[in-house]
């Protein structure tokens, strides 16, 4: 039985398993916009939500060299994507979930 998947607009691989969560870009109701963003999943304890780290580098004017910064975003983690602590993921932002959640997981790519 092939699953429904809605077409969300970006160029990702959809997800092979089926999730009944109204927040999942594929199988709910949440449109996606704006910043995409690649990370690293660090904790998975939340219910439904992921917090994903974005390691870049900041340049300095002042000491011409570049610093290393790390930003870490609660993200909302669709069942349908089985994400664990480690995976490479693609964060798309959309509309707020929670008082801390803006930003949902499209894709997974495993360590």
């Amino acid at each position: 039985m092939a699953t429904k998947v809605k077409d969300i607009g970006i160029d990702v691989a959809p997800p092979a398993s089926e999730c009944s969560d109204m927040n999942c870009p594929f199988h709910g109701s949440l449109p996606v916009r704006g910043q995409m963003i690649e990370g690293t999943v660090v904790s998975v304890k939340m219910d439904k939500t992921a917090v994903v780290e974005r390691k870049y580098l900041r340049y300095q004017n002042k000491y011409e060299r570049y610093e290393k910064r790390t930003s870490r975003y609660s993200v909302h983690a669709p069942a349908c994507l089985n994400v664990s602590v480690g995976d490479h993921v693609t964060v798309m932002e959309c509309r707020p979930i929670s008082k801390t959640v803006s930003f949902v997981i499209v894709e997974r790519r495993s360590q």
